[in-house]
């Protein structure tokens, strides 16, 4: 018979605040976290984008799907599904901490 124990589960650290902010008319709260990096999932040592659209519904337009996350995992777990819906391995995961900063309105 197997029993719950506290021991044996252990549940993800706390994030550390950042920023916060409360809406006192909708009580929402909205928080900045920090993050290790980003993950994003890259094609043959590319980034991409991915979009999915429909032959039958073409009045919806296209949707385009999230490739960069937060958390490892979700990157891992898309490049994955991708490298078996293509039938490849040229899906990878890259870990960004640095980039090139962008002003707004700069243009590359």
């Amino acid at each position: 018979m197997l029993t719950y124990s506290a021991y044996n589960y252990m549940s993800r650290p706390k994030p550390n605040v950042l920023l916060e902010v409360t809406n006192k008319k909708t009580y929402k709260t909205e928080q900045v976290l920090e993050a290790e990096a980003i993950w994003a999932v890259f094609y043959k040592d590319k980034p991409v984008n991915l979009k999915t659209s429909s032959i039958v519904a073409q009045q919806l337009g296209p949707k385009y799907k999230k490739v960069s996350f937060s958390n490892a995992g979700h990157a891992h777990n898309l490049a994955e599904k991708l490298n078996k819906l293509y039938n490849c391995d040229d899906f990878s995961v890259y870990k960004l901490t640095t980039g090139q900063k962008i002003s707004d309105g700069h243009k590359i």
